[in-house]
């Protein structure tokens, strides 16, 4: 017997504490009164603090070593200029790179190769808003042709989402109580909460503002408001 218990004893030493964790089960009671699903969305308005833009340089050249040589060297006039206006590196992002013949098409004869055209796009994560512009401007100047976004969005959305999911919790159970109220019941405890959805991808905006002054661009982003949602599914008991 003694044998029996010292074996059972060194058993249950060496079993891993997360393999015992993980047979553990809650068992909620089961509904005793009247079932209520309810569905809430909750709400936070945050003023974006991170704009990403698209920018790239599209060159044509007689042969694709001339095409990707001169692209080659805008892009690296552009990269300078990101890291003059302190844009760090870990901002900046290719995109896409891209090598394409150009042929010239007439009727009832074989296509004539003409050039060739290469493109280098980077994404460009401005976490300045408002000097953002300014550097576009100084992208312009150094080669880009070709600017597309922004993507406004928030660096660390994590504080607005859970004031989300509070305003949301907040008005399940206010319209929980609505519902007891209506049928002369009342709600006697919560038995499931599940997140169903969050806020969805930021939306691209019209890239720029763009005013002319003394012969000079000035492009301007606007931040504006984003609104973050959380939707809830919550289950009540009433009685």
């Amino acid at each position: 017997m003694k044998k029996s218990l010292i074996a059972f004893a060194l058993l249950a030493a060496v079993v891993p504490v997360g393999a015992v964790a993980q047979q553990v089960e809650v068992q909620l009671p089961p509904i005793a009164g009247t079932r209520l699903d309810v569905t809430a969305t909750g709400e936070a308005n945050r003023t974006p603090d991170i704009a990403i833009i698209s920018a790239g340089v599209v060159t044509r050249a007689p042969t694709a070593a001339a095409a990707i040589q001169q692209n080659s060297a805008r892009v690296e006039r552009m990269l300078a200029a990101l890291r003059r206006a302190g844009v760090e590196e870990r901002d900046i992002q290719t995109s896409s790179i891209s090598l394409n013949p150009d042929y010239h098409y007439e009727e009832n004869r074989t296509p004539r190769l003409i050039a060739y055209q290469a493109s280098n796009t980077l994404n460009i994560r401005f976490r300045d808003i408002a000097n953002s512009g300014r550097i576009l401007d100084a992208l312009v100047a150094e080669g880009a042709n070709q600017i597309s976004g922004p993507t406004l969005t928030l660096d660390r959305p994590e504080t607005a989402l859970d004031e989300a999911r509070t305003n949301a919790i907040a008005r399940g159970r206010a319209r929980a109580e609505l519902y007891a109220r209506a049928m002369g019941m009342r709600v006697v405890r919560v038995v499931s909460v599940s997140e169903s959805g969050g806020h969805g991808p930021p939306m691209p905006m019209p890239v720029a503002e763009r005013s002319m002054a003394m012969g000079a661009a000035d492009t301007k982003i606007v931040p504006g408001e984003q609104k973050l949602q959380v939707s809830l599914s919550m289950v009540f008991e009433l009685r």
